[in-house]
């Protein structure tokens, strides 16, 4: 139970806050979506267009359940609450944080989502998307840090209270 498992919505920063947050604590970093692209050879949204969704969530729930780590930060895939053994087998092995931040900043801060990997079904807009995930990332999360007005390096001062709390309790 050593390591972090960062989740939320794509580009909610988990990424970005994860490698900084490995650098704090002196643990290792791991990105997910880079372990299925480098197993894959080829960009997530490459896999999504060659075997569809159901096949990359097959590829997504298999990668992250199979990840065995010490001392580390895992950055998952938005999509991974989607698959019960990999969130099993990530609770196991370290504290889930769901990073949340709000519809109308993942707008801004989204560009093409296709082109990131982003698992939308058709027809399904970002809003959809939105209010189908978070009650799973509420499910998993043990911890979670509201991104709310906050830049980054005062999410990861949250987070490292957050933590310390979780840790001690």
């Amino acid at each position: 139970m050593n390591n972090i498992i960062l989740i939320g919505m794509p580009g909610v920063g988990k990424s970005t806050l994860g490698v900084v947050l490995a650098k704090v604590l002196g643990f290792q970093f791991i990105d997910a979506d880079l372990l299925i692209q480098e197993q894959e050879r080829k960009k997530l949204h490459q896999i999504i267009k060659e075997v569809g969704i159901n096949g990359f969530m097959e590829i997504e729930n298999q990668v992250n359940a199979s990840i065995e780590a010490e001392r580390s930060v895992i950055a998952t895939g938005g999509s991974v609450v989607y698959c019960r053994q990999a969130m099993s087998h990530l609770k196991e092995i370290g504290t889930v944080v769901y990073l949340k931040v709000s519809l109308s900043t993942l707008e801004k801060r989204l560009g093409n989502l296709k082109r990131r990997g982003v698992i939308l079904k058709k027809g399904q807009t970002l809003k959809d998307l939105y209010e189908e995930r978070v009650p799973l990332y509420e499910k998993y999360a043990n911890v979670v840090v509201d991104e709310k007005g906050r830049d980054l390096e005062e999410c990861l001062q949250l987070l490292l209270e957050k933590l310390d709390t979780e840790v001690e309790g």
